[in-house]
């Protein structure tokens, strides 16, 4: 849907950077949301951007090694987008190896949308109100999720962007107003050797002002996290 364009948007759009001088220079961890909206011929229309900061307890509790719940004898309770729970550590329920060939990797599902609001990111295990994947009534037509090969690195700055498209196919305008992360999860059960865990949302952000999509327009989402060492 935007081929050639993504690469425009990127450059064109900001890409956090470190705002101070080198005499005030302070090493930094940002996230950036920037939402573009196009019409039916692909033209620009609206363009959003604002600060995130809403990583999840999920993200967190993935986040610890598992030597971290070893050392102090507990356990971290993740919860799925459908509100299972399962107890997560080292001698718990399940444990969690990224790196390894044994079949527990992690991916990044999607990007989620939804049309409300929630006022403790932290706490949040999905959406308030998630737009389906369709071309029906309430619905946005989903495409992949972009994801990078590896890390950029600029100066002294390095970052990743992920990214994904939507196209409002449902005969009427549709508002975005939340929109969070969401992974597929597979790990290690005692009783079997892998085991999918499912839909986790990892981060999670209310935008400052709702983005409307009306019929037959399109919308691309972009996450940008970038580090300055």
């Amino acid at each position: 849907m935007v081929g050639s364009k993504v690469s425009y948007d990127i450059n064109d759009l900001y890409i956090p950077k470190d705002s101070k001088g080198d005499n005030d220079y302070k090493k930094s961890f940002n996230a950036t949301l920037t939402i573009i909206v196009r019409d039916k011929d692909g033209n620009i229309i609206k363009r959003h951007k604002q600060k995130s900061h809403s990583p999840t307890a999920n993200f967190i509790g993935i986040m610890l090694p598992v030597s971290y719940y070893n050392e102090v004898q507990q356990c971290w309770t993740l919860t799925t987008t459908s509100n299972s729970t399962l107890s997560y550590g080292y001698n718990c329920d399940w444990t969690f190896y990224p790196n390894t060939a044994n079949n527990h990797p992690v991916s990044i599902q999607n990007i989620m949308v939804g049309s409300g609001s929630q006022s403790n990111p932290y706490s949040a295990y999905n959406l308030a109100l998630p737009i389906a994947n369709g071309s029906g009534t309430g619905q946005l037509l989903y495409s992949s999720v972009s994801t990078p090969t590896g890390i950029t690195i600029n100066g002294n700055q390095a970052y990743f962007i992920i990214s994904q498209s939507y196209v409002n196919q449902s005969g009427a305008t549709i508002t975005i107003s939340e929109v969070g992360i969401i992974i597929n999860m597979v790990a290690t059960k005692p009783a079997s050797p892998s085991n999918e865990v499912g839909s986790i949302l990892t981060w999670y952000d209310v935008l400052s002002s709702p983005i409307s999509v009306g019929n037959g327009q399109s919308v691309v989402i972009y996450y940008t996290f970038s580090v300055n060492a």
